[in-house]
């Protein structure tokens, strides 16, 4: 892609009869990064420059289209394959054990915890990976948004990344975001003790055409999870995890209770409790099913 970038650069340079040094005075950089670009070598244009470049060069928002593709490759290929499934799932299952996933991540958010790779170079290269997740959230917006299930371990809401305020204003941005109808949030609070997926957070994925692939993301490593038996498996660990969490109005409950500081405000049922709770939901007429797997019939909690 980035070959293919710095191809497009040129023909589009060329038809506008500049030169790489006239092309690189009015982006505002030196004759030599337009040399990189077009050869596909050295650092990968900045979002910032890409922009520029397609305004100098009247692309159209070709370039602007295509900078995400350029900005994937810089990511290991299991890490591109999961990014490749995750635009095309009709359906999103997220257990997230550390963060706040990045699709419901706010800026300030995103910027503080991309900023604790230690394989940063610069803090342009944060702004450009800050601009990328940012950009993967309008699919949300979409015509053909997933649907999306959030599971977060009560560590997301009490560990204050970034900051007290950049934290209170994430917690409001879940709030919000669950209120939509194809976004459902969970937590899985404390006192459920010990299960599977502590090592790290968990990721199903459902595609158009019914399969399903599952990725496992740690601290410092990322595994895809492609093979029917291995993804079944990892599927039934998740919907585990989706039964034994708070049902989604008391999940809510209890972010806002975090969010206004009131640690202790929040009524935590036990979890004998959260199974009469959930065969009583299950009861309730008018659910509706989650898409991806006859198998596993997901029925949504009533909302606040």
């Amino acid at each position: 892609m980035a070959a293919l970038f710095g191809s497009r650069v040129r023909k589009l340079r060329m038809a506008a009869g500049l030169t790489q040094a006239e092309l690189g005075a009015k982006a505002h950089v030196v004759a030599s990064r337009i040399t990189q670009i077009e050869r596909a070598l050295g650092a990968k244009p900045t979002f910032e420059l890409a922009q520029v470049l397609d305004t100098i060069l009247g692309a159209d928002n070709l370039l602007i289209d295509m900078w995400p593709y350029v900005h994937r490759e810089a990511f290991p290929d299991w890490s591109r394959a999961f990014m490749a499934y995750s635009e095309r799932a009709v359906s999103i299952r997220q257990y997230a054990a550390h963060v706040v996933p990045g699709l419901l991540q706010t800026e300030d958010y995103a910027r503080a915890v991309l900023s604790l790779d230690i394989l940063l170079s610069s803090e342009e290269q944060l702004e450009e990976r800050v601009t990328a997740r940012l950009s993967r959230q309008k699919r949300l917006d979409s015509h053909d948004r997933p649907e999306l299930w959030v599971v977060l371990d009560e560590a997301v809401l009490r560990r204050p990344v970034g900051g007290e305020a950049i934290m209170r204003t994430q917690l409001a941005q879940l709030l919000k975001a669950a209120r939509e109808r194809h976004i459902t949030v969970q937590v899985l609070p404390f006192d459920h003790g010990e299960h599977e997926q502590m090592g790290g957070s968990l990721t199903v994925l459902t595609l158009p055409d019914g399969t399903e692939v599952a990725y496992k993301e740690g601290a410092d490593f990322g595994q895809l999870f492609e093979e029917p038996s291995d993804v079944e498996r990892l599927a039934v660990t998740y919907d585990r995890l989706r039964a034994v969490s708070l049902p989604p109005y008391m999940s809510l409950d209890m972010i806002r209770s975090v969010m206004e500081g009131n640690h202790r405000a929040a009524s935590v049922p036990s979890r004998s409790e959260r199974r009469h709770l959930a065969q009583k939901q299950l009861q309730q007429p008018g659910r509706w099913r989650l898409p991806g797997g006859g198998r596993r019939d997901t029925r949504r909690g009533p909302r606040p």
